[in-house]
């Protein structure tokens, strides 16, 4: 009795054509599946470097101010404010053409871009809304002068040129201003300026 359930080794399963079908479709499916799987992770993580690489960027890229200087004072107060700048550690080139400035002073606030004195050097061109860069110290070579100013070394030293007379109305003794400088790449940096309260026989003083 026991040899009529022994399995016959000549016997073959057969499939038919309805399960390889599925069989086909099925790996199909898990192939389109992964195919996205993949374009979606790549497409995450250049995302991911896109983010990180320009929050580094807002962090590293900005400008670090070595000191600010109030000239050109008379008994109206402070009428011209040169700021030295040089590069953050760590930061790429700036370009100070591409960078702005928002003064904030009791008389309001105002957004100074690039531009350049005029032609006789006594007003900047347009007076009021924009800064001129002059080099205190090119390292990189001529760089900073034109119209396309360049911090690409860390040596590099220049100035911003404000025209405060024309900003604020008036740069009086005892005045308080913030200046946040916003650079190409999204790195601020911020600075406090204070007028001395009292100018006089100053020629320049330290704000």
């Amino acid at each position: 009795m026991l040899e009529a359930f022994r399995p016959n080794d000549d016997d073959r399963g057969q499939v038919g054509i309805g399960t390889l079908i599925v069989f086909i479709a099925m790996v199909l499916v898990a192939a389109i599946a992964a195919g996205v799987l993949i374009n979606t992770a790549g497409f995450l993580q250049s995302g991911a470097e896109e983010t990180g690489q320009q929050s580094s960027d807002q962090v590293t890229n900005r400008l670090q101010v070595v000191s600010a200087v109030g000239t050109d004072v008379s008994s109206d107060g402070v009428d011209t404010v040169s700021i030295t700048v040089k590069k953050a550690p760590g930061a790429n080139n700036i370009d100070l053409s591409s960078t702005t400035l928002q003064f904030v002073h009791s008389s309001g606030s105002t957004d100074i871009t690039f531009g350049t004195y005029a032609a006789d050097e006594s007003t900047l061109d347009p007076s009021g809304t924009a800064f001129d860069v002059t080099d205190v110290q090119d390292e990189g070579g001529q760089s900073i002068e034109g119209d396309a100013p360049v911090l690409n070394d860390p040596a590099d030293r220049a100035q911003i040129i404000l025209d405060t007379q024309e900003i604020t109305g008036g740069f009086a003794e005892g005045d308080t201003a913030t200046i946040q400088i916003n650079t190409q790449s999204g790195g601020t940096t911020e600075l406090r300026l204070v007028v001395p309260e009292t100018l006089s026989g100053s020629s320049a003083v330290n704000l």
